[in-house]
């Protein structure tokens, strides 16, 4: 992997890593939870539980938001928000194996967005993980229905 990016550390991976598995248990708990909870307690309780964790990581490298900063916040937290709430009920409403998947769709949407908002340029090897990424969702959909 280090051959890739030259810029990139050990730490980070792990960091990934471990957010990945994370990830996963989030998913698999909220299942569980089924409909015994309201989505948006499940979603309440995320966001308090994030913004103490995120808070207390990001208190030595605070930065003050100014002007439009404080507008792309408070966007930032009001999409959260529905994003999560509404992944929520998907996740509460179907099979975890068909619908966690569809959460990585959201790298296509991210290239698309980047390519025609921001003009970013991406190599072939960004077009190719994307490609995998599709690949390896649509077989662990069509393999778990059998």
């Amino acid at each position: 992997m280090k051959g890739f990016d030259t810029e990139m550390e050990i730490k980070g991976i792990v960091f990934a890593l471990i957010s990945a598995v994370f990830v996963g248990l989030v998913y698999i708990t909220i299942r569980k939870i089924g409909s015994g909870d309201h989505p948006v307690v499940v979603v309440n309780y995320f966001m308090i539980i994030s913004a103490v964790i995120g808070g207390v990581l990001a208190i030595n490298d605070w930065v003050n938001p100014v002007g439009k900063e404080w507008l792309v916040l408070l966007s930032l937290g009001v999409f959260g928000y529905f994003a999560q709430l509404y992944m929520t009920k998907a996740m509460q409403a179907g099979e975890t194996n068909q619908v966690a998947p569809l959460k990585y769709l959201e790298v296509i949407f991210t290239m698309i967005i980047g390519l025609f908002w921001f003009g970013e340029i991406y190599t072939i090897w960004s077009v190719l993980g994307i490609l995998l990424i599709v690949l390896g969702l649509t077989l662990n959909v069509v393999t778990k229905k059998k």
